[in-house]
């Protein structure tokens, strides 16, 4: 028995060992296995690294030999219309008609925003030169013509139209709101009264207020909120125009539906007006007292000691004015000249730029920044005092939806108090303009 138990101990040995040194042998096999193919990846790394280097090598020969090269990846149309005609052949009749602004002003436009839109070359291709990714955007902008017709025009892809007028109008609000959309000084203040007075025969007002309702596709939130008064989808924007047709202040991306006194009682400008903030300091002399200056305003809005808005008409067609005494009348009459200053700004701003006339078919988180974008575009080229085509506008206004006109307020709740005894001093002014007239 012991010499059975003896050999079961040696045969249970003999068996460990040779289990251990059959593992042995495999996991040296398999170190082998993966220091081999540690080396092999090694060498192909090293020579895919030696490939690269060779081809930036080649690629950088060629670019520095060669002035033009496509991307390899893209079929890119050729660039011959945008290299060879427009910086060569156009007139300078042809850069307002297809860039509504001088040459001058589009070299202007276009060193202004070189810090936000110059891009990069690289080894395998070449990036958007300034001048044209400005000139996509432009040509955007005032024509409103779809993505692809641009791509084939200027020789870039859909997606490159898109970026560029995206880039374009946030790089304008961002770097030239500070210079053409702010605040006027004391002197552009005098000087806006001064011509709506000789304009529009409008006393101590610097400015007006009004609405501009702008086309949009169906937006797959809250439809029914873009539906304005008159029943189409629309994003509206709230302007303050001066004397000189500038806008002094824009509110955009409010839904069409959404009522002009909310987006007035909620913005800056309701704020800086209520403040004193759109007159000088001391407040100029009116009729012999100092008064400080007032702005103008539809009849949706609310009466301000500071913003001026037509008497409220009667109801009904028969009634019209007739509950208006001859005073107020006439009030209302000057007003209503007063504002055409506003409504012939808006008309240019939509003639000039016609995506705001005709529906726009960018997304909602890119229309309010286009519509600031072409306001601030508008003060440069009235600034610049490019030349503007009564054609622009003549084909606007036979082709653009009418504007909707809100109703009247009503109610006097939001009237602040004081206001109606400003109004009455203008009244007042009127009738002795007209008595002097009369004799």
């Amino acid at each position: 028995m012991e010499e059975e138990e003896q050999l079961r101990c040696y045969m249970f040995l003999m068996s460990y060992m040779l289990l251990k040194r059959r593992r042995d042998i495999n996991n040296a096999n398999v170190q082998r296995r993966n220091e081999i193919q540690r080396r092999v990846r090694h060498r192909q790394y090293f020579f895919q690294r030696q490939r690269r280097m060779l081809m930036m090598m080649i690629a950088g020969g060629v670019r520095a030999n060669a002035h033009i090269r496509t991307r390899p990846w893209t079929t890119t149309p050729s660039t011959d219309w945008w290299e060879r005609v427009v910086m060569t052949e156009f007139q300078p009749s042809d850069w307002l008609d297809k860039f509504r602004m001088s040459q001058e002003t589009f070299m202007y436009l276009c060193e202004t925003l070189r810090p936000r839109l110059a891009r990069q070359d690289t080894s395998f291709r070449l990036a958007l030169p300034v001048e044209k990714r400005v000139a996509v955007a432009l040509w955007r902008l005032a024509s409103n013509i779809e993505y692809r017709t641009i791509s084939s025009l200027f020789g870039v892809g859909k997606s490159t139209v898109c970026r560029c007028v995206r880039d374009m109008c946030h790089a304008i609000v961002s770097l030239l709101s500070s210079t053409y959309l702010r605040s006027p000084s004391d002197q552009e203040l005098d000087e806006s009264a001064r011509l709506f007075l000789s304009h529009w025969g409008f006393p101590h007002c610097v400015a007006a207020i009004t609405t501009l309702h702008t086309a949009i596709i169906t937006p797959s939130n809250n439809a029914s909120d873009y539906a304005n008064p008159a029943g189409w989808l629309s994003v509206l924007s709230q302007v303050a125009v001066s004397g000189q047709g500038l806008f002094w202040d824009v509110c955009a991306s409010f839904p069409g539906g959404t009522d002009p006194a909310d987006i007035l009682q909620n913005s800056s400008l309701w704020a800086s007006a209520a403040e004193g903030g759109l007159s000088p300091v001391p407040p100029p002399i009116f009729l012999g007292k100092p008064h400080r200056y007032v702005l103008l305003g539809a009849p949706c809005y609310p009466l301000q000691t500071w913003l001026m808005k037509a008497y409220p008409q009667g109801s009904s067609r028969r009634s019209g004015d007739a509950s208006l005494t001859e005073q107020q009348r006439l009030f209302n009459r000057r007003l209503g000249d007063a504002l055409r200053a506003p409504d012939e700004a808006l008309l240019r701003l939509r003639a000039r730029w016609q995506c705001l006339s005709k529906r726009n078919d960018c997304g909602l988180d890119v229309v309010p920044t286009m519509i600031l974008a072409c306001c601030i575009l508008h003060n440069l080229c009235e600034s610049h005092g490019d030349t503007f085509k009564e054609e622009w506008q003549a084909e606007v206004e036979e082709a653009e939806n009418v504007q909707p006109k809100h109703k009247q307020l009503l109610s006097s709740s939001l009237d602040q108090s004081g206001a109606e005894e400003v109004r009455r001093l203008f009244c007042g002014y009127f009738e002795q303009q007209n008595n002097r007239k009369s004799f």
